[in-house]
């Protein structure tokens, strides 16, 4: 058996895994481990626990120690300097013309590299920038180019919910969006309406994905014909899929003949046979915006 940690290094990041050793390690500590970057400060998220040798685990480098209140105080120091490290390298970016927009930057923890993120249309030469960057921090220097989803990830904020943002709060990793989701759940194919402050499909698409499926499977889909209790035929004319209701145009005999109404049934007292699923039309141009979203 092997003992194992998880370790975060920053909210919301990735878990990595490190060899607890011998140290008395529990979820909320603080410990300084070598990294592919360094050595770095994390926050232990994951207890010690056991894991079969026979499980895929990539091979797991120690812990160094455990975190004291200097390490602490250097990364407040470090954060203290890298607000001063942004401000040299936006001069430096103005200073080459660059066409890059800067995000952030972090130190590692003992100093030995100092990284920058930042988003450009295309690609950047920086060469010169890393030349300058580097003759004025006397540091290795490492610029690297995100996306919009990263620069929203890093930056924070409030979605509409009223909340911090999913991915900047507990998401590790990016979940694949797709309209599908949005047209499942009922939502209106506007764009404004169901894309994040990243400007692409909101991730909280996928939190509800898997119960709409589910309820959708057990419902008609709209046009289709049904069988009522009272033995008419009717076609399905709404639905709401959280209730398991459906509203059914049905043909009844009145006293000017033949007349139609609106009933409305729980789907467990109908009886039919669901087709495939029709192409909705004036959905094309929203849906062709949508796609670019994802």
């Amino acid at each position: 058996m092997l003992s194992i940690i998880g370790v975060r290094f920053r909210p919301a990041g990735k878990i990595y895994y490190f060899d607890p050793l011998d140290f008395d390690v529990k979820a909320g500590d603080h410990v300084i481990v070598e990294t592919a970057r360094g050595v770095e400060y994390g926050l232990v998220v994951l207890d010690k626990r056991e894991i079969s040798e026979s499980e895929e685990m990539p091979p797991l480098k120690p812990i160094i120690r455990m975190a004291t209140d200097e390490d602490e105080q250097r990364v407040k120091a470090n954060k203290e300097k890298e607000k001063d490290a942004l401000a040299v390298c936006r001069t430096k970016v103005e200073k080459h013309g660059l066409e890059m927009k800067l995000i952030g930057c972090e130190y590692t923890f003992d100093n030995s590299k100092l990284l920058f993120y930042f988003t450009a249309d295309g690609r950047v030469d920086f060469r010169e920038l890393v030349k300058d960057l580097a003759t004025v921090f006397h540091t290795r220097i490492e610029l690297r180019q995100i996306g919009v989803r990263d620069e929203t990830k890093l930056r924070g904020g409030i979605g509409i919910c009223g909340r911090e943002l999913c991915c900047h709060t507990y998401l590790s990793d990016f979940i694949p969006v797709s309209v599908k989701m949005a047209k499942e759940q009922n939502l209106s194919l506007n764009p404004t309406k169901i894309s994040g402050n990243c400007g692409r499909l909101m991730c909280c698409l996928k939190h509800e994905e898997d119960a709409y499926e589910y309820l959708n499977s057990k419902l008609p889909n709209i046009g289709d014909l049904v069988h009522t209790p009272e033995g008419l035929t009717g076609e399905v004319s709404d639905r709401n899929v959280l209730k398991q209701k459906v509203k059914v145009l049905v043909h009844v005999n009145g006293a000017d003949g033949d007349e139609k109404e609106l009933r409305e049934y729980k789907v467990e007292e109908l009886k039919f046979r669901p087709k495939k699923p029709k192409r909705d039309v004036k959905d094309d141009a929203a849906e062709k915006a949508l796609r670019e979203l994802e």
